[in-house]
C-alpha cells in the first residue's frame, strides 16, 4: 500500500505521515532522502530526528530507495523534494534523465509487500521560481508528484495541518 501525503513547506506533512506510520507500526522505518547541503539544512534534518523517538529506525539512502524496504515493513519517505534533488544535480538538472531515473526507482516500490508512506510538496504553488534551474525543476516535481499520486493507493493533502483527501 502507498500513502502520498503531499502539501505546503511547514504544511504538517512530516507529524501527519509520522503519526500515520505508528498507528500502523510499533517499529516503523524513516527513510530520510536527503543529502546535508549546509548548516541549516543540517538543523533542519536534527529537528526531525528528534521528533522520533526509540521505536523508529531510521535510515538514510539518497536515491535507491527500494534497496531498504523490506517485506511487511511500514515506511516514511522523507521526502521527494530532496530525493529529486539528487537526482536532478546528479544529471546536471537534466529534466528528462532525472524524470526517467526517479520513475524508474519509484516504481520498483510498487510490487513491494510493504506500507510506504511517501511524502512530497507542491512547490508549483509558492512563488514562480526566480532562476532557470528553479523553474525546471518545479516541472520535475510537478511530473513526479503528477506520476506518484497516480499509483499511491491514497492522497492526502495537509494545508495548515488540516489533512484533505484527494484520493
Amino acid at each position: 500500500m502507498i500513502f502520498y501525503i503531499t502539501g505546503g513547506e511547514r504544511s504538517g506533512k512530516s507529524s501527519y505521515a509520522q503519526n500515520l506510520a505508528l498507528s500502523l507500526s510499533n517499529t516503523p522505518k524513516y527513510i530520510a532522502t536527503s543529502r546535508i547541503w549546509d548548516d541549516d539544512h543540517r538543523k533542519r534534518i536534527d529537528r526531525h530526528i528528534a521528533d522520533r523517538d526509540e521505536r523508529w529506525v531510521s535510515v538514510e539512502e539518497e536515491k535507491i530507495l527500494s534497496k531498504m524496504i523490506t517485506p511487511k515493513d511500514v515506511v516514511v519517505i522523507d521526502c521527494v523534494t530532496l530525493w529529486l534533488t539528487n537526482f536532478f544535480v546528479d544529471t546536471k538538472n537534466n529534466i528528462e534523465k532525472s524524470l526517467e531515473l526517479a520513475k524508474i526507482e519509484f516504481d520498483k516500490l510498487l510490487p513491494l509487500d510493504a506500507t510506504i508512506i511517501i511524502i512530497s510538496n507542491e512547490i508549483g504553488m509558492g512563488v514562480h521560481a526566480q532562476t532557470e534551474i528553479g523553474r525546471k525543476f518545479t516541472e520535475l516535481q510537478g511530473w513526479m508528484n503528477q506520476h506518484i499520486a497516480k499509483h499511491a493507493d491514497k492522497a492526502t493533502m495537509m494545508v495548515s495541518g488540516i489533512p484533505l483527501t484527494l484520493k
